[in-house]
């Protein structure tokens, strides 16, 4: 208990400290951005307007990501999260995640979504939402605009599987043996103004164990990346 406390301490520690260093950039683009767009006061100047606002926005966004993947490993390292699972439709709330997340896509990236098979299963689909948005949301950070993030569904009487694939950088030998460790920071790069915590595939992980289901990546440096999500419909 005493080993669990003081690892518990340590992580909230490099949260508080990881927090200064990480919101400091989003909060100083949104200051300016805000201070800039006061100065355009014409309408012809509508355009410079445009982007100063978008510049606000993707930074609210990446300072959204961020407080949600604190406050998400907090919960969870302090067993504050629970599974309650029920028959719902797959098909229908991976589209709605499709949807939800257009918003935060690069130029000419897109969502491309099969499903065979059964569409209701039985699990968490609050949790399962979860780990979906954040395999999405590395999957758009991580990847060139124009390219497609593929997501395939499977279910069967017993068993789902959901693969989430990208175009993107993919993992070396070396990142794949820290992927769900806390705080790892791996050899690719978002390849837009995105900040990344380190704590994204660590939360995918710890969710999925919660839910029982199993969780494997197939990846090639500079190759793509695919995630295969697999759980029991009962």
């Amino acid at each position: 208990a005493l080993s669990k406390e003081k690892e518990l301490s340590d992580l909230k520690s490099r949260f508080v400290s990881m927090a200064s260093h990480e919101f400091r950039t989003p909060l100083s683009t949104i200051l300016s951005s805000a201070s800039l767009v006061a100065k355009y006061t014409e309408t012809e100047e509508q355009e410079k307007r445009n982007k100063h606002i978008h510049r606000i926005k993707s930074a609210v966004n990446n300072l959204t990501n961020l407080l949600n993947e604190f406050l998400s490993i907090g919960k969870i390292e302090d067993g504050k999260i629970a599974t309650t699972n029920i028959h719902f439709n797959i098909k229908e709330l991976i589209i709605a995640i499709c949807g939800e997340m257009e918003g935060l896509t690069k130029n000419n990236q897109h969502f491309v979504f099969t499903h065979i098979g059964d569409e209701e299963v039985f699990s968490d689909p609050s949790l399962l939402r979860n780990v979906v948005t954040n395999l999405l949301s590395n999957a758009i950070k991580f990847s060139e605009p124009g390219t497609n993030i593929y997501l395939k569904c499977l279910c069967t009487a017993d068993t789902s599987i959901l693969e989430i694939e990208d175009q993107g950088p993919g993992f070396s030998d070396e990142d794949l043996k820290k992927l769900y460790s806390n705080f790892s920071k791996l050899s690719a790069k978002p390849t837009g103004n995105e900040h990344s915590t380190g704590l994204g595939l660590s939360i995918v992980k710890k969710l999925c164990d919660l839910l029982g289901a199993e969780i494997s990546l197939h990846s090639q440096l500079n190759s793509g990346s695919k995630f295969i999500l697999k759980f029991k419909n009962t």
